[in-house]
């Protein structure tokens, strides 16, 4: 909710935007169903996008032993809040509401992977990897989305 807070010069208009995005969007971040919007669907959806889009970097990270769905599950499940800087969450959250899908999330955290490609096939183990993937503050939504969509 807090990214709101830049929106909203009062609380009571932050909530209830951030009602209305958790009534719409988020509440499937949270709920385990068989549906394609929810978390489980949208962890299949990576794990496919990032097999097809980066099949050398999943076989590296395999032979390490490290899952990248560690790292893009709690990215997922926050909707990057607290893992983007603000003005970058706000980005992708609109990218949300535009095309009214949360397929949006995965398509992006492959775009991460897909940016750190080169330092990931460097990794020798699981601390590389986490210390690659761990601070994304400096990553720009858009051109990231663009450079994996296009």
């Amino acid at each position: 909710m807090a990214p709101l807070g830049y929106l909203c010069d009062q609380a009571e208009y932050m909530y209830a935007l951030f009602g209305e995005l958790y009534r719409r969007f988020f509440v499937h971040l949270h709920t385990i169903s068989s549906r394609a919007e929810g978390i489980l669907g949208l962890c299949c959806l990576f794990e496919s996008l990032l097999q097809t889009k980066l099949p050398a970097v999943c076989q590296h990270l395999k032979t390490l032993g490290v899952e990248p769905l560690t790292f893009a599950f709690p990215w997922m499940m926050t909707a990057f809040a607290g893992h983007l800087s603000t003005e970058e969450v706000l980005l992708l959250w609109d990218r949300i509401i535009g095309f009214n899908s949360l397929e949006v999330l995965p398509v992006f955290a492959v775009s991460i992977f897909q940016f750190r490609a080169s330092n990931l096939l460097q990794a020798v183990n699981h601390v590389d990897v986490e210390a690659i993937v761990e601070d994304l503050r400096c990553l720009k939504v858009l051109l990231l989305l663009q450079q994996t969509l296009f």
